[in-house]
């Protein structure tokens, strides 16, 4: 049993607590309106009898044929920002504040935070991971990421701009995820390879000078 994709949720929900802290409660909030004019006896089939006859209609050997499974764990690559080299080191502090865009509900007919609310999740909560973010198409990222410090630091978070985490995983043996558009627009990442910690009330982000060596 392969458990990548578990472990690609479980930690994306931590980068949640920083990246998207609360969206989820709002969008999950749904309001009865009550009903307004005449109603009308549903006159297409039964949605639940319809998914069935197409279900029924699959052939689910080939659908969940383990090589097919595999196949597109193998193939799996999110939609992502092209991040370019880093030419110079850097470093900059990243504020994670986040302004509500909406109300938020308290269930009872009130308000809990209202749009515009401002808030810093770093003020709640700490984030002890470390995060690298490099170029999994560039051979000589991974190899400064090998030789690293970080390498064998079960406390740090291997993310991808770039490439295939499935054969990065099983060469460095250890977790490999995406950073996704979210992530790195509200790091603010600029270039690869980035070293992303929290320093106090911010995110700090340190890009990193690999020199070139492959070609």
């Amino acid at each position: 049993m392969n458990f990548t994709v578990i472990n690609k949720s479980i930690s994306f929900i931590l980068i949640l607590l920083i990246v998207l802290f609360l969206k989820s409660t709002a969008d999950a909030t749904i309001i009865r309106c009550g009903t307004f004019g005449k109603t009308y006896p549903i006159t297409e089939p039964d949605a639940l009898k319809e998914f069935q006859d197409r279900a029924a209609q699959v052939d689910w050997s080939k659908a969940l044929n383990e090589k097919t499974y595999e196949k597109a764990i193998e193939n799996y690559h999110p939609d992502t920002v092209h991040l370019p080299r880093a030419e110079k080191e850097a470093s900059r502090l990243v504020d994670m504040t986040y302004t509500l865009p909406y109300d938020i509900p308290d269930g009872k007919g009130g308000i809990l935070y209202p749009r515009g609310y401002t808030f810093n999740p770093l003020d709640y909560i700490r984030f002890p991971q470390t995060i690298v973010v490099i170029n999994g198409n560039d051979p000589d990222q991974i190899e400064w990421f090998e030789k690293s410090e970080y390498a064998d630091d079960y406390n740090v978070m291997l993310l991808l701009s770039e490439g295939a985490y499935y054969h990065l995983e099983h060469k460095i043996g250890q977790p490999v995820y995406y950073a996704s558009t979210d992530i790195i627009r509200r790091f603010q990442l600029q270039a690869v390879p980035a070293i992303v910690r929290q320093k106090g009330k911010y995110m700090e982000v340190k890009d990193i000078v690999v020199p070139e060596k492959t070609k």
